[in-house]
């Protein structure tokens, strides 16, 4: 069996360590998955997410010159198509200047399916309405809320 890139085997772990683990490949030659290739999410601690003689799919990215095999689980779990972003809903709110679309994508669900970059815009999109917020309910506040009369 030939070893190429984007290739889709099974293999077993053979050994953790801190930055990631060897997989033993059904051929018999042995690769390593780093730990940022483990999982979509945060890997803190890749023993909380593999274990040694655990059998797993992982996908070939490269192999270099001196035959090291780089792998990765995640891709290998990434090949399924993915379902579509949430879809924008149109709510005519009756507020002049208001925005007439509203994004609803809190739920869980859609929240873990979302790219690490929609995640990061979505937050920076809350974050920026909030500011905006907090700026309109403070600006009449500034002088105690009331004027003074001279």
């Amino acid at each position: 069996m030939q070893i190429e890139e984007g290739t889709i085997l099974r293999g077993k772990v053979t050994g953790i360590a801190p930055f990631g683990a060897f997989i033993e490949l059904e051929n018999g030659k042995t690769g390593l998955v780093h730990i940022s290739e483990v999982s979509s999410e945060y890997v803190d601690d890749i023993s909380k997410h593999l274990t040694t003689g655990q059998n797993v799919k992982v996908k070939i990215i490269s192999v270099d010159e001196n035959g090291k095999i780089s792998l990765s689980i995640k891709k290998a779990v990434e090949d399924k198509p993915k379902r579509k972003p949430a879809e924008k809903t149109k709510r005519s709110g009756g507020i002049q200047g208001a925005p007439e679309v509203f994004e609803f994508s809190h739920k869980k669900k859609d929240m873990e399916e979302m790219s690490f970059e929609d995640k990061l815009l979505k937050f920076k999109q809350d974050s920026e309405e909030k500011i905006q917020d907090l700026k309109r309910n403070t600006e009449g506040k500034r002088n105690g809320g009331y004027k003074r009369a001279y």
